[in-house]
């Protein structure tokens, strides 16, 4: 199972290491978005541990497209959940006030609210499978965005919110566009994905720099 290998995106045509080169280098987006906001974080535990599993998540992706094998999408797949788990807890603490305990009972409450519009996507769109799990994230984005509508944190989540859209869209068509484009559009959500999640810490740096120089 671990050793299986998969072909999941459009430009892979065979499992040789460098079968998807423009999947796997442009991992080097995460990487580079991290590096960008590293210098930006410095006080801030929060903000430095997303920087790094930002990173992580370039390097389990490049993995995941190199190898195409169970356990690199293991790696691939948990830096993206640990930086969602992380950012929720911190939103919810910070971006809303909320007392420790409570910010950890959401965080542990989005598992089954994941679940549950996961399924609830296979039966509006059979096949959803992960594309529900990060629409999920969207629409949690945009409604801590809608709540915070008139501050400059709120806007920044609405503007994140439509950014994983656009780079959700992409993803989505990889598979669709495949006979048209055997390239495939995967590519792209890499890009608009790490330009995304770069945004999303600078966003919450801002908050807490915010807070602090407030009287």
């Amino acid at each position: 199972m671990w050793q299986e290998q998969v072909i999941a995106y459009c430009e892979r045509t065979d499992f040789s290491y460098w079968s998807e080169p423009v999947n796997a280098v442009t991992n080097v987006a995460f990487v580079i978005a991290a590096l960008i906001v590293w210098p930006q974080t410095r006080g801030l535990v929060a903000a430095r541990l997303l920087a790094l599993v930002l990173m992580a998540i370039g390097i389990g992706s490049y993995l995941w497209h190199t190898h195409a094998t169970g356990w690199a999408g293991l790696l691939d797949v948990l830096p993206i959940v640990v930086f969602i788990l992380v950012y929720l807890f911190v939103a919810t603490r910070d971006f809303l006030r909320a007392p420790v305990w409570l910010a950890a009972l959401v965080t542990v409450g989005f598992v089954p609210y994941a679940a549950g519009f996961g399924a609830l996507a296979d039966v509006l769109v059979p096949g959803a499978g992960a594309n529900a799990l990060y629409f999920s994230v969207a629409v949690l984005i945009a409604g801590y965005g809608l709540w915070l509508r008139d501050t400059p944190t709120g806007k920044g989540l609405l503007a994140g919110a439509g950014m994983l859209c656009v780079s959700l869209g992409f993803r989505i068509a990889d598979a669709a566009l495949c006979a048209q484009f055997a390239l495939g559009t995967h590519f792209m959500w890499h890009i608009l994905n790490a330009i995304m999640l770069g945004w999303m810490i600078r966003v919450y740096i801002r908050h807490m720099r915010a807070g602090r120089a407030a009287p």
